[in-house]
Parts: C-alpha cells; structure tokens; sequence
C-alpha cells in the first residue's frame, strides 16, 4: 500500500511530539502566545495500563495542552523502584506517551526530581496522583509535589487525581512473575 502524497504519517505525527528542551520552548511560546492552559504530570510510565490512561485523560481534560515528562532510564534506576525496572526503555516509553491523542508533548527528564523541568514549561496546572498531596508544603514529605510552590507562586494550580483502584505497573509486573 502506498501512503498518500503529502501526507503526514503516523509515525511523523508521534514522533512530532517527542521533544528535547530548546526545539520545545518554540512550542511553549506559540501555546503562552494562544493562551492554551498547558497542563503538566510526570512519571516512568513503563508499562502503560488503564490506570494510567484514566490518569492521564482526566489530566488532559484540565487544560489545552498535556505535557508528560518521563523519567529517562538513569532517573529510574536511581528512584529503586526494583532492579528490573525500567521494563523498557525511555525512547519506547516516550513513543508510546506521545501516540496518544491527549497529550501533546513528551519530554525525557535525566534528574532525580522534575523540577528542572517544571522550572522550564512554567505549566498553567500540574498535576500527580491522589498519592500526592496539593496542600502539603513540607518538602521532606512523601506527599510534597515537587515544583508545586513555583506554579502556585506563578498563579497556577496543583491538582491530585485519584487513582483507578486496582491498576499498577508493580501489580502488573508480579502477576507476570508469579503466572
């Protein structure tokens, strides 16, 4: 089968939308410019399971423009979730991210936390897991949101989503080791 003339693959659209700093800040300032609320979450994300689209829907419903930073392969090692981890690698993780409809930029952050990153987007609403806590300011807590006192001093919003009981990358993980 040939693909139509002119026209943009698949593949070119999803890889379109997987960036690294400086060629996104162009898209950045295009969507400030349009004034489209830009919404940020981050994460592994490596074995993508209706939990996570759930999440993630309900986070792209929150705004114009999705973005999802995906810790790269070094940044996962270093959060010790297990020694198989990541599953696979960030290129995959992030080409699979980016095939969705709803989210409109990827980017792979190498830092511990995303706030480097945060720092960087500025987002309009950042948003993690019910896990989280949008209130908590002590910043040793397990509950703090990394960069949420830089977007609530921007004039943004920080936002918790519960979580689809029952999803997990861990519980998928031990099903597949244990049959």
């Amino acid at each position: 089968m040939v693909p139509f003339p002119n026209k943009i693959s698949a593949h070119e659209v999803i890889q379109s939308k997987i960036f690294t700093t400086e060629p996104f800040l162009y898209h950045l300032n295009v969507w400030r410019f349009k004034e489209e609320k830009i919404v940020f979450t981050n994460g592994c994300f490596d074995i993508i399971h209706r939990g996570h689209i759930d999440y993630l829907a309900k986070a792209a419903d929150l705004g114009e423009k999705l973005v999802v930073a995906i810790n790269s392969d070094a940044s996962v090692k270093r959060l010790g979730k297990s020694s198989s981890r990541p599953l696979q690698d960030e290129q995959t993780r992030a080409m699979i991210m980016a095939s969705f409809h709803f989210v409109s930029a990827v980017i792979i952050f190498d830092e511990d936390t995303p706030l480097e990153m945060i720092r960087f987007v500025k987002p309009d609403i950042l948003v993690k897991g019910a896990d989280y806590d949008a209130n908590e300011t002590n910043k040793e807590s397990k509950k703090y949101i990394v960069g949420s006192d830089l977007v609530k001093a921007s004039g943004g919003s920080v936002i918790t989503i519960e979580f689809l009981e029952g999803f997990s990358t861990t519980m998928i993980e031990e099903k597949i080791k244990n049959g």
